[in-house]
């Protein structure tokens, strides 16, 4: 299943994952909340089932390119459970446009991550 996602991206769920997602997006939400509606309206409702062509490329649907504006170039990202798919440009500015809040992030949560 491919979506979209948060920061301008889609994302790209194997089918196990994306119903257990959907699921709790669902259930955890009242029809009476608007900003739960408004998640369930920007991720759920947007959501496509996708197949490979021929050579076992993604095709992606022409909505979800434009809601995101994916265009020729993309990057692909594996987060965890999911692949996060952007337009090269989108990405580059998103990456200019964090860097501070990165560090921050870098710095907070740092001590938390057993890496080294």
């Amino acid at each position: 299943m491919v979506t979209a996602g948060i920061d301008r991206c889609l994302w790209l769920f194997p089918p196990d994952e994306w119903k257990q997602l959907s699921d709790q997006l669902m259930e955890a939400a009242s029809p009476f909340s608007r900003r739960a509606r408004l998640l369930q309206r920007r991720i759920i409702a947007p959501a496509q089932e996708i197949e490979l062509d021929k050579t076992g490329r993604i095709l992606i649907p022409p909505s979800l390119k434009e809601t995101v504006g994916l265009k020729k170039d993309c990057v692909l990202h594996g987060i965890k459970k999911y692949i996060e798919i952007w337009d090269v440009d989108e990405y580059s500015a998103y990456l200019r446009e964090n860097e501070d809040e990165f560090q921050e992030a870098a710095e907070e949560l740092g001590g938390a991550v057993s890496f080294f």
